[in-house]
């Protein structure tokens, strides 16, 4: 009985020494496994004499007993300190503010946002959004525009060409959305109200300037418009993009190919070292180029200069966006800067209008 009080007291400190469930695993293999020292006592009863068989078998079935609850309460206590560093670990403080979602932290790029600003002024003074594909050819870019051969515009410093197809036709990406009123006017008979957002490609990359840009052009083709027309709608525009009706605009000669005659918009601004403040002050800043459709533009898409006139207009979404939203360099539009957009950028849930940057 000596010897079972010592294994007894053994087995027991080494149930106690167990470190984690791995080591207390390995005392009850080598004590009540198949091979364990008080399993092989217990099938020695069976050899014993009756008298020795009734008091002993008795004695090693309450060690056996006791050794097991002994490794279950030991067990029970590394899994009761394990769920407790996993809580202290995971903890997580319920009074605190909740962490911002996908919806708090996604904002919409300026680019988009302008683009959708400036196209909703238009439709709602009339204009019907018409799109085309990134992929002209020269007729559609240049020469039904009134671009003749040889024009700079023409030349691959200025326009991504593409290698010529099976026809010998050589292919390019638009340097302007002019392209979709040719079509438009080639497949659909006047009057047009149209404007053309999209993007547009030059080979020109510096701090206000980039090699993809956005452009909205519009197009207005009927029996009756003229220049006076044109000068309300650009500045009925003027005054509803930069939130200012009294803002003054005014209409320099130029030149386009596509246009005669030709007109540059100057809006009133104010400079100063850190930023252009438009709507207000002495100065003037162009934003925008315009005019009466060429003729010869016309003769192109098989109209009647005779019957038909109408005035077009482009501008620069990106210009816009950096003037009104007082962005100072165009290549941070393309850097994929998520600071910069959570600066510059809109929350995705701000329906409250077009009435400036989203402040944070």
């Amino acid at each position: 009985m000596a010897e079972w009080e010592q294994l007894e007291s053994e087995i027991s400190q080494a149930i106690a020494n167990a470190r984690d469930e791995s080591e207390l695993e390995s005392v009850r293999v080598a004590v009540l496994g198949k091979k364990g020292k008080i399993t092989a006592l217990l099938k020695d009863i069976p050899n014993m004499s009756p008298e020795k068989r009734q008091m002993e078998g008795a004695e090693l079935n309450k060690l056996r007993n006791k050794l097991t609850e002994n490794i279950i309460k030991r067990r029970a206590a590394f899994k009761a300190a394990f769920m407790q560093d996993r809580l202290a670990e995971e903890y997580v403080d319920v009074t605190l503010p909740t962490r911002k979602g996908p919806l708090e932290n996604g904002q919409i790029h300026p680019v988009s946002r302008v683009m959708e600003e400036v196209t909703a002024i238009f439709m709602d003074l009339g204009f019907e959004v018409v799109e085309g594909s990134d992929i002209e050819t020269e007729f559609y870019n240049f020469t039904a525009l009134n671009f003749p051969v040889g024009h700079p515009a023409r030349e691959m410093h200025d326009t991504f060409f593409l290698q010529p197809d099976k026809a010998g036709e050589r292919k390019l990406l638009r340097t302007h959305t002019s392209p979709v009123q040719i079509h438009t006017m080639k497949t659909r008979p006047p009057p047009l109200r149209i404007i053309a957002p999209g993007r547009t490609y030059r080979c020109d990359s510096d701090q206000t300037h980039t090699p993809m840009f956005h452009q909205l052009e519009g197009l207005v083709l009927d029996k009756s418009s003229h220049l006076g027309h044109m000068k309300w709608v650009l500045g009925e525009f003027c005054k509803v993009f930069f939130e200012n009706k009294d803002i003054r605009i005014r209409f320099r000669p130029s030149f386009f190919p596509f246009t005669e005659p030709s007109m540059e918009v100057d809006i009133c601004c104010t400079h100063s070292a850190q930023q252009i403040r438009c709507g207000e002050g002495n100065e003037w800043l162009e934003i925008l180029g315009c005019g009466m459709v060429h003729p010869n533009v016309l003769r192109n898409c098989a109209l009647d200069p005779q019957k038909y006139q109408g005035f077009a207009w482009g501008m620069g979404i990106d210009r816009l966006a950096m003037l009104k939203y007082g962005m100072p360099d165009l290549r941070a539009f393309f850097e994929a800067d998520i600071h910069w957009l959570g600066h510059y950028g809109f929350h995705p849930l701000d329906v409250a209008g077009f009435t400036g940057r989203n402040q944070k």
